[in-house]
């Protein structure tokens, strides 16, 4: 079996992302044959890796050929509530989304809501689905529902809508949707993923965000599920979703 990165092979064997793998291995959590593993080091599926202190994959042989061991696949539409974080990191002692939902196979989340927000997020045990998402990140559709601390303007709308200048982050922001669908709350449709990006948006524009829910991503839709709760995504979900990532 030819050998391949360790960041791709955990990420094959349902782990975690190739960039989650990366600074696994730079905490020192991933073992190659009772060694640290170091970063860009390659891996045949014959060598034994722990990550975290468990035993990943395996191989199977085929003939003389060793074929690695594939995890079934996982797709996950989860409602996450205000105060879930979604990374697995030891910085935040906060309840993170795996925790939550204690899935029982190995599953990690597809980018970020932040803690204070809520709403769809995907948990997967597919490394190659994470890193298509993540590289299409600014082009697919993900929707918002806002609520803010005072009355919504026209002005408002059309200047998020245009693109607004975070100095913190030094970028203007993609042009976007913007609904205006109460006194103090509106629906916002973005193709960008910046960090905090609509509350730094509104913040700039004078407004402090009170809820935000994401209720979208792409073509899986929340709907009605519960705080705290996931489904499988249906099989014409996954089959629209893979379709609308061939295009990006």
């Amino acid at each position: 079996m030819e050998e391949i990165r360790l960041n791709k092979y955990l990420s094959e064997m349902g782990i975690c992302s190739r960039r989650e793998a990366d600074r696994l291995i730079e905490a020192g959590k991933v073992l190659v044959d009772g060694k640290t593993a170091i970063m860009g080091m390659k891996v045949k599926g014959s060598q034994t890796v722990i990550c975290e202190g468990k035993k990943v994959g395996g191989v199977w042989e085929k003939g003389n050929e060793k074929i690695l061991s594939k995890p079934k696949p996982v797709l996950l539409a989860v409602n996450k509530p205000k105060g879930v974080v979604c990374t697995t990191s030891d910085k935040d002692r906060a309840v993170n989304i795996v925790e939550m939902v204690k899935y029982p196979e190995r599953v990690y989340p597809v980018g970020r809501l932040d803690k204070d927000s809520e709403g769809l997020i995907f948990l997967t045990n597919q490394g190659e689905l994470v890193n298509r998402i993540m590289r299409s990140s600014n082009s697919h559709e993900k929707e918002y529902v806002v609520q803010v601390n005072k009355k919504l303007t026209e002005d408002f709308a059309k200047k998020m809508e245009a693109g607004i200048w975070l100095k913190e982050l030094n970028i203007t922001t993609k042009p976007c949707r913007v609904i205006i669908t109460g006194q103090q709350e509106f629906h916002i449709i973005l193709t960008q993923g910046l960090n905090r990006q609509i509350r730094r948006m509104c913040d700039t524009l004078g407004y402090s965000v009170r809820s935000l829910r994401r209720i979208r991503i792409m073509n899986v839709h929340l709907g009605n599920l519960k705080a705290g709760t996931f489904r499988k995504v249906t099989a014409q979900e996954y089959k629209d979703l893979t379709e609308m990532l061939k295009c990006n």
